[in-house]
């Protein structure tokens, strides 16, 4: 039996669907129903076990009142299980009357598996408060909490720290007592990508 010739009116929709079922293989399928003849008219990397030229059943969107250009997304179950997110687009021809709908089916049950699964790696419950014995005169932990809270208050980040924002900073550590830590001008330079004489220069400053 003789596949249906292809309407070339349909050419390019169809070349999208290859492309968005393509960027996404094999998570997406894509459908290209002809409201015309109401019939499947092309699907793009098959999940559904549906075949061209099955029943279409969209008669509703021939009505010109139909105004949305997307409806979704919206969930459905596919024949095996798995979760489907859809969103459907109405295309229409030159003259603004529904011509066929393309329906992007997105099979979401990988990412929600791997949801969980890092839900899971990262919950807090099983966490305990930082132990006293291991942190109490951790002075790494206290410039860390600071400087970020410094970075956050100002909506910075330490790759755009100008060397004001870093003197700033500096100072700004040496008045919470930052620098008590035997180490710490070397590790604050570090941290700051800036030399350690340039971190003494600033607290000297402060010496007056």
């Amino acid at each position: 039996m003789n596949a249906p010739e292809k309407d070339p009116a349909l050419d390019n929709y169809r070349a999208i669907a290859d492309a968005i079922a393509t960027l996404f293989f094999p998570h997406a399928e894509v459908v290209l129903h002809d409201l015309r003849t109401q019939k499947i008219d092309y699907i793009a990397n098959n999940l559904s076990k549906r075949e061209v030229g099955d029943d279409a059943a969209l008669e509703d969107m021939l009505s010109d009142d139909i105004s949305e250009r997307n409806i979704g997304p919206y969930e459905k179950l596919n024949w095996d299980g798995q979760k489907i997110r859809s969103l459907s687009s109405v295309l229409r021809d030159s003259e603004g009357h529904p011509l066929a709908v393309l329906c992007i089916n997105l099979n979401i049950s990988l990412f929600e598996n791997a949801k969980a699964a890092l839900d899971l790696f990262l919950s807090p419950s099983k966490l305990i408060p930082q132990p006293d014995s291991l942190f109490r005169d951790d002075w790494q932990e206290r410039i860390n909490t600071f400087l970020h809270a410094w970075l956050r208050e100002r909506q910075l980040s330490l790759n755009v720290l100008t060397r004001d924002h870093k003197r700033e900073l500096v100072l700004a550590l040496h008045a919470e007592g930052a620098f008590k830590g035997k180490s710490a001008s070397n590790y604050v330079a570090n941290v700051l990508n800036m030399g350690r004489a340039t971190v003494y220069k600033h607290l000297k400053e402060l010496k007056g």
